[in-house]
């Protein structure tokens, strides 16, 4: 539904997007990711034909989004990340209006618009002036205008911006009730909600793609994506020889609290010489799981336990290590 090839943008001497290559197959949910400066929202831009790549394709349900830009926008729902409204016109005024910008017939409208404003919540304020909204109603606006055509493919940068926490609540039930009919690209800087939401997520840095999969796969990249968290009334001393010298444990990270220790416990990597037990079966329930193992060191030393628990990496830990990684190989590439 949405193809990406070999996408390039110059700004003049600057690079902002450096040859990237995706698809999004259709009904699929993509969290787009990336820093500030990273290349996304011209990305964005550019699929959506509001600017012309240097070079590369993008195409929206198989139209060159340069070349037969009318046709790729009209398969498009767009959400910017500043929702354009016009604040002097009425809520159903301005839904009207983009109705007839996109060739709608009064019926098609007067029923798409019944459709969007219960979904997104603007029943109760259709007849209302949009100045006088509040930023939360006036991005629930900008939804309900993206849909209003039933577009094959929904852009959204930030579409939970401004909302409190109910509002956000619904429209990721909205995103995923949507989810199927539509092919959602979905830009925020809210990470808990792109794991809520999305199937994938690209991440983007310094203008590249530098990590694409499912958010469980992004958390497994770093490190504490596989760690057991315990809790022993020990000295960290002594944990910290016990639990290293477990089969399957590549490192240990002790805390002191009081007469009692938090330890971290990473098992061995896959294809380690030292344990075969990877590292997500050693957060498993089969016979090589870690803890079974912490937990009879524990019980040989004879210590009391407050706590054991598998601590797994957010999608928020994935996204700093990966773009931390691609800042420092910058910098040493500079230097």
């Amino acid at each position: 539904m949405i193809h990406v090839q070999n996408l390039v943008k110059w700004y003049g001497p600057t690079r902002a997007v450096n040859d990237i290559s995706f698809d999004v197959p259709k009904g699929q949910i993509v969290g787009f990711l990336g820093p500030n400066g990273a290349g996304k929202s011209t990305t964005l831009r550019m699929l959506t034909g509001y600017l012309p790549p240097t070079s590369g394709l993008a195409t929206i349900a198989g139209f060159d989004s340069l070349k037969e830009s009318d046709k790729a926008r009209r398969q498009i729902g767009y959400l910017p990340e500043s929702t354009p409204l016009y604040l002097e016109m009425r809520v159903e005024e301005f839904l009207h209006f983009r109705g007839k910008l996109m060739d709608m017939s009064r019926p098609d409208r007067v029923k798409a618009i019944d459709y969007v404003s219960d979904r997104c919540g603007l029943s109760q304020i259709r007849t209302r002036v949009m100045g006088q909204l509040s930023k939360g109603n006036r991005q629930r606006v900008g939804i309900a205008q993206a849909l209003l055509h039933d577009p094959q493919v929904l852009i959204l940068d930030e579409p939970t911006s401004g909302l409190d926490p109910v509002q956000i609540g619904a429209v990721r039930q909205l995103i995923g009730e949507l989810k199927g009919k539509h092919t959602i690209l979905l830009s925020s800087h809210i990470l808990p909600e792109i794991e809520k939401t999305a199937d994938r997520v690209i991440i983007i840095a310094a203008g590249e793609i530098k990590a694409d999969g499912s958010p469980a796969e992004l958390r497994q990249r770093v490190g504490q994506g596989a760690s057991v968290l315990v809790q022993v009334k020990a000295s960290s001393e002594s944990v910290n020889k016990v639990f290293s010298g477990v089969q399957g444990v590549e490192s240990v990270q002790v805390e002191a609290q009081g007469d009692w220790t938090k330890a971290i416990i990473k098992p061995t990597p896959p294809g380690s010489s030292q344990d075969s037990t990877s590292a997500s079966s050693a957060l498993g329930v089969d016979d090589g799981d870690l803890r079974e193992r912490l937990g009879q060191a524990i019980v040989t030393n004879a210590w009391a336990i407050r706590e054991m628990r598998n601590e797994t990496a957010s999608l928020e830990q994935s996204f700093i290590q990966i773009t931390a990684d691609q800042s420092q190989v910058t910098n040493e590439a500079v230097a």
